[in-house]
């Protein structure tokens, strides 16, 4: 007769690994301490491994542990949203995200507009900006988890610590009708300096030679395109956020050529909450397909 992980000593076991003590997690689970110890002896007969071991301050995990709780926070996730599904239900309660402006005005229509046909009683809040100050967002814990942009570089070799969803070709952005090669210096309309835009538009001016100058700054998408429809400035975006009445520049001859980005998700806390991480795996898996 084979052997499964029951889905409730997997729920014990995420508990215990999360507050490090059998007494905490007894009561958090509603069980004794006992019934709770021997629910995990018969984890540990089931995969045939040490899970814990005890220190005077509780309990820490064993390798095999850690890997277990991997998987059972990947089991118990999908056999809630299951249930939550199948109930009629969904999950609830809210999650604070961030995300920067253009991604936000292409993707999260439909991202959002999906995951609420699942989970109907969730709430997410948005919080747009520059990935600088999304991660310091992060940092203070002020969202829950961020999309946020790589540099090409660390996603050609930091994929998997990184967890690279989607690639973005950053391009140059003008106004029908402009020409790069009448304006010298080269007015740019950037975003912060701390931004990938604003770090690739100069790093690849100064490689080329070519004089440029910050005629303007804004932190928003619709700031910067607001000026380049004034004709007054060239800027650096992602392409897949380009306005339909504005023109893509990358092969003008007095345009050097710009990388790429990767979009990554972030987390603040290392176990983040099961709605989070539902809507975490929701962007995973529809982000790369819009």
């Amino acid at each position: 007769m084979s052997l499964s992980l029951e889905i409730d000593l997997l729920r014990s076991f995420a508990v215990i690994a999360e507050v490090k003590a059998l007494s905490r997690a007894a009561e958090r689970v509603g069980r004794t301490q006992s019934a709770l110890s021997q629910q995990m002896k018969r984890l540990e007969a089931i995969v045939d491994q040490p899970l814990f071991q005890r220190t005077g301050r509780g309990v820490v995990l064993t390798h095999p542990g850690e890997r277990l709780l991997i998987h059972a926070q990947r089991i118990l996730r999908l056999h809630d949203e299951a249930m939550a599904d199948l109930c009629g239900t969904g999950l609830s309660g809210s999650v604070r995200f961030g995300c920067p402006d253009d991604y936000a005005a292409v993707f999260l229509p439909p991202l959002l507009r999906q995951f609420s046909s699942q989970h109907p009683h969730a709430l997410v809040e948005v919080v747009c900006g520059p990935t600088p100050r999304l991660v310091e967002h992060l940092d203070k814990r002020a969202v829950d988890l961020a999309l946020i942009s790589l540099p090409d570089d660390a996603q050609r070799h930091d994929m998997q610590r990184d967890d690279v969803i989607r690639r973005e070709q950053l391009v140059w952005v003008g106004y029908p009708g402009m020409d790069a090669s009448h304006f010298d210096p080269l007015p740019l309309a950037l975003s912060d300096p701390d931004t990938l835009d604003h770090i690739a538009a100069c790093e690849a001016l100064q490689r080329a030679g070519r004089a440029y100058r910050i005629a303007y700054a804004s932190s928003s998408l619709s700031g910067l395109t607001a000026l380049v429809r004034s004709g007054q400035a060239f800027a650096v975006i992602t392409q897949t956020a380009v306005a339909p009445d504005l023109c893509v520049l990358n092969g003008d001859p007095a345009l050097p050529p710009l990388p790429a980005v990767g979009i990554s998700l972030k987390f603040s806390r290392e176990r983040p909450s099961l709605l989070t991480a539902a809507f975490a795996e929701h962007i995973r898996t529809a982000l790369p397909l819009l």
